[in-house]
């Protein structure tokens, strides 16, 4: 929760925001200016403290002498910005796979007017003393930054956020441990992870052990991003809450997750992968097919070849658990009832994987409006051919009857405190049925038309009543995304006939 100390640093700091946004910097841009140079600040803090306590963070040498911060406050005007933009380059050009070189290479200067990058950077930023702050403090105070940035809808930041509420929910029933291995394989601004840990050390942190605290700080737990500038936030996210060094290995992998078979396997998967149904690759799973995009990945430890990125991901983190491994994945309603490669990939998971859990989300709680999506808890188990490991899927009915807005009436985790206590994390073989959570036993899943998991028995009151009906955007963009849907089906269908008649034309759908 953000503190008053942690709000005030927030509002000083968001007070400059629509300086900068009249000159086209959007806001996650503005946060991405302030990781920079917070960054900057803090390792002339750590470097400035007494030599007992003194941290070498910049690089060494006597070229970086009198570079860094104080460059930045002894400049001003043109030799402002050039001083600045120069040392960007030269700082991402440090040790590759460190956390500062992930931080600082391909960052740019956003702020083009010296006078403003000064102000920011002497008034607003050299003022505070960043190391000397609590973690908890500043570490709120960058979430809660984040948070705003991305209202930016424009800019298309909010959806590398996941609603601190539900993350919260997922944690309190997957129990991370100080033993687990944890990843998100789409992990946006690390939210899922620094739950994690945040849990971990709640619950365990005066029994931690010296060496389940260097697990959890040298490679237990990672993250992996596509885009480099939120794999920067992330990793920015996870420094100022405690996670991490700046010199070194970078907690957070900036890559395709999908372009490769894990390198090593997790106990606790966390994801909320991003929404939108095509992929710009083709992966080529065990069934030996591929469709004609121009990058191809293989992918044999997939169970089916598709371009919906939502079922890569499935079959990825289901490769990606260790045995025993746990998951809880946010997926969208096609994920639950797609024919096709989903039917392949749901009737495989829950034959070989225990599917136990599937929460439904109400709309109005991401910043894709319109958005219908679902938790999916599953755990990984060892081959056993003659039996299915999945007994019974209990689904939780958050949807029904739920309406959730981001501003008039925002998700909060009180609203999941009863998906919480149904869900029974400490023995889920005493779950009880109730209005909102029932049971569904393997042979019922597998009897339904395409083994479809979109499972709902509650009627809505507000359908009876149109005063009650979502906000005519909301609706909208519900219509954007089944007809875009649809599209992206018909193109599907179009690209197979095209193969099979052995053309050559690509067929396009806008």
């Amino acid at each position: 929760m953000t503190t008053t100390e942690a709000r005030r640093l927030v509002d000083k700091l968001w007070s400059y925001c629509h300086v900068l946004r009249d000159d086209g910097v959007s806001t996650i841009d503005y946060v991405e200016q302030l990781t920079l140079l917070v960054f900057l600040k803090m390792a002339h803090e750590a470097q400035s403290r007494p030599a007992i306590f003194r941290e070498q963070i910049m690089p060494e040498g006597e070229e970086w002498k009198d570079r860094g911060w104080p460059e930045l406050i002894g400049n001003s005007g043109a030799a402002l910005e050039t001083a600045y933009t120069q040392l960007l380059e030269d700082l991402g050009n440090q040790r590759v796979g460190s956390t500062f070189h992930l931080i600082f290479n391909g960052a740019r200067n956003r702020i083009h007017d010296p006078a403003k990058l000064k102000r920011l950077a002497k008034d607003l930023i050299n003022e505070e003393n960043w190391s000397g702050q609590k973690t908890d403090i500043k570490g709120d105070a960058y979430e809660e930054l984040l948070s705003r940035g991305a209202e930016d809808i424009k800019s298309g930041a909010g959806q590398y956020f996941t609603p601190r509420a539900l993350i919260q929910a997922i944690i309190d029933v997957v129990h991370p441990t100080p033993d687990d291995t944890i990843t998100d394989p789409a992990c946006g601004t690390s939210g899922f992870l620094l739950a994690a840990i945040e849990h971990i050390l709640e619950e365990f942190g005066s029994t931690l052990t010296p060496e389940q605290r260097n697990h959890l700080s040298s490679g237990g737990i990672w993250g992996t991003e596509l885009v480099r500038g939120t794999a920067r936030l992330a990793a920015m996210n996870l420094f100022l809450h405690g996670i991490g060094h700046p010199t070194g290995d970078a907690l957070i992998h900036t890559k395709d997750a999908l372009a490769a078979p894990p390198s090593k396997r997790a106990s606790l998967v966390l994801a909320n992968p991003p929404f939108g149904k095509k992929s710009s690759i083709t992966v080529y799973g065990e069934d030996g097919k591929a469709s004609r995009e121009a990058i191809a990945y293989e992918r044999h430890d997939f169970w089916v070849t598709t371009t919906n990125k939502q079922l890569n991901f499935v079959q990825h983190i289901a490769s990606l658990l260790e045995i025993h491994g746990r998951a809880a994945v946010v997926v969208p309603d096609n994920v639950l009832f797609e024919g096709g490669a989903g039917e392949t990939i749901r009737r495989r998971l829950l034959s070989e994987y225990d599917v136990h859990t599937l929460l439904r989300l109400p709309t109005g709680i991401f910043y894709a409006g319109g958005v219908k999506a679902n938790v999916l808890f599953f755990d990984r188990k060892p081959a056993r051919p003659e039996k299915p490991w999945t007994e019974k899927l209990w689904v939780y009915d958050f949807r029904t009857a739920q309406h959730f807005t981001l501003k008039q009436n925002p998700l909060t985790r009180a609203a999941l405190e009863d998906f919480v206590k149904c869900y029974n994390a400490d023995d889920r073989s005493k779950r009880v049925e109730g209005e909102r959570f029932k049971p569904f036993t393997y042979d019922e899943l597998v009897a339904r038309d395409k083994a479809n998991l979109d499972i709902t028995w509650l009627r809505d009151p507000s359908l009876d009543d149109a005063d009650s009906l979502p906000a005519p955007e909301v609706l909208a963009a519900e219509i954007v995304e089944d007809l875009q849907a649809a599209l992206d089906e018909f193109a599907a269908i179009a690209e197979t006939l095209q193969q099979a008649r052995g053309g050559n034309a690509e067929t396009t759908v806008e």
